[in-house]
């Protein structure tokens, strides 16, 4: 006489829960991870203590001035550094638009004259729509 039951299917393995906290830890790192623009160009930027953050449209003109006083435009770096220059690339890329805007990122070193140079293409160019990008300044300094 055989008491022992017999078993009409083998042992299986559950992993649902194994796949809840797969998800739960994808999920975990979606939310956990922070992106940032990563460029090639190393710019310092300066301070400036205003609270607003404006979005910055996708359709833009990016100007980057290094320490020394070189304009990348688009984070392409110019042949020269003139505001010949400048201008020509500024109106090769607007292609007659005038509403573009124009973010400058500068580097807290950079030379004045560099700075000036870009304003005055763009008042040239009628290209009013001018920001500049800085760090917020950290609240523990004042």
């Amino acid at each position: 006489m055989n008491l022992r039951p017999r078993r009409s299917e083998p042992p299986r393995v559950d992993i649902t829960p194994l796949i809840d906290v797969v998800f739960l830890m994808l999920i975990f790192f979606m939310v956990s991870t922070t992106f940032d623009k990563q460029t090639q160009l190393k710019v310092d930027l300066p301070e400036a203590s205003a609270e607003d953050t404006v979005e910055q449209p996708d359709d833009k003109i990016d100007i980057t001035i290094d320490a020394q006083g070189q304009f990348y435009v688009n984070e392409r770096e110019l042949v020269k550094h003139d505001a010949a220059t400048l201008r020509r690339t500024l109106e090769k890329i607007a292609n007659g638009r005038d509403d573009l805007p124009i973010v400058v990122s500068g580097d807290r070193n950079a030379p004045l004259q560099s700075m000036m140079t870009v304003l005055d293409v763009a008042a040239q160019l009628n290209m009013a729509r001018l920001s500049f990008v800085t760090r917020q300044a950290n609240s523990d300094a004042e």
